[in-house]
């Protein structure tokens, strides 16, 4: 589950260097009066994360296993409309005032690559880190409340695991890759300032194909605070077990995007802001 690439608001010009690296906080444009204070803007992510959170839980409910998955045959069609769901989720958090003002990360992996980049303060990293995975586990905990145990006996609060024969290797590789596929989209549309317009939208699209495409082999979580909430209220271990592999795997694809994306912009000439020679 993915996430918006976009930066809080800032009293800063609208750009953030970072060990000599010069970023462009697009978002950071559209700042409400007087800016938002970092616990604001925590306070958003553990809202906004644990809305989306709530709406994958049920999304997989009664998609996947209530008897209304009858009406979609094949698991794959199954993921596709629960993709189609998180990811209308998700189009809403980044495009709502709250992912406006707080940056809609929704994502450690996310904040932690717009930190390498430069263009996200280094103080309010483990502040979102932290609100994003409280907000996993309390929206989690808002569905099992709502739907009551059938969530946690059938489904497991939407937890992902492995499919046989997939090593740990395998699934950190996959799910280090899909991370950093969709950061490589984040920071290319926040590259080019005309085209930040399409990152409410050009990002969710992206996290539905990763559901859809790795959903029936690793999960396809792609966002360690998807994984967070659901599997502590599955308490299994058989989520447990792999809960590293969910949790370190996106923040190390993350990470890597970034520090590419920093060396490009290291490049005599170039620059994270236009990504062309000047």
């Amino acid at each position: 589950m993915l996430t918006s690439a976009r930066v809080p608001p800032r009293r800063s010009t609208g750009t953030a260097s970072g060990g000599g690296t010069r970023a462009t906080a697009v978002a950071g444009r559209s700042a409400t009066p007087g800016g938002t204070t970092a616990r604001a803007a925590a306070a958003m992510e553990f809202a906004l994360t644990g809305g989306v959170l709530f709406v994958l839980v049920t999304a997989v409910r009664w998609v996947m296993v209530s008897p209304l998955s009858r009406a979609l045959p094949g698991s794959h069609l199954r993921l596709a409309a629960v993709a189609v769901i998180v990811g209308a989720a998700l189009v809403w958090a980044l495009s709502s005032p709250w992912g406006r003002c707080s940056g809609g990360h929704l994502n450690p992996a996310v904040t932690l690559a717009l930190w390498v980049t430069g263009a996200f303060p280094g103080r309010r990293v483990l502040p979102y880190i932290a609100a994003q995975l409280a907000g996993s586990l309390a929206g989690s905990g808002l569905a099992r409340l709502v739907w009551g145990p059938v969530v946690g006996d059938r489904m497991a609060y939407a937890a992902v695991r492995p499919a046989p024969g997939w090593s740990a290797v395998a699934v950190f590789t996959a799910e280090a890759a899909a991370t950093a596929a969709i950061l490589a989209v984040a920071l290319l549309l926040m590259a080019r300032p005309a085209w930040t317009r399409w990152i409410p939208l050009a990002l969710p699209a992206a996290t539905a194909v990763v559901i859809v495409t790795l959903g029936t082999l690793t999960g396809g979580s792609a966002n360690p605070a998807r994984q967070f909430g659901p599997a502590l209220w599955a308490h299994q271990p058989v989520y447990w077990s792999h809960l590293w592999v969910y949790l370190v795997a996106p923040l190390a694809g993350a990470a890597l995007t970034a520090l590419l994306a920093r060396h490009r912009a290291h490049r005599p000439g170039r620059s994270l802001r236009s990504g062309r020679a000047r």
